[in-house]
């Protein structure tokens, strides 16, 4: 098994949002500062990790590390 961190940023576009392209990182620490660079130009952001085993393509529920903003509902939920 292996950890990826993760960061999705959305933008406001009209009533909609809309997600940025998703950002990996190397750790936990830094997709939240990740997230947290981006949050003052973004509706929302929220960075995640999920567990990974790479030989079964098998993906673990993810585990939220910081929400900022306006997000999707039910995102995550």
């Amino acid at each position: 098994m292996a950890t990826m961190y993760l960061v999705q940023a959305f933008k406001q576009v009209g009533r909609k949002l809309v997600a940025d392209p998703v950002q990996t990182t190397k750790t936990a620490e830094k997709a939240m500062a990740t997230a947290e660079r981006l949050a003052p130009t973004r509706a929302g952001v929220i960075a995640f990790s999920q567990e990974v085993d790479v030989e079964t393509d098998a993906y673990d529920e993810p585990r939220i590390l910081l929400k900022l903003g306006d997000l999707p509902p039910g995102l995550m939920e």
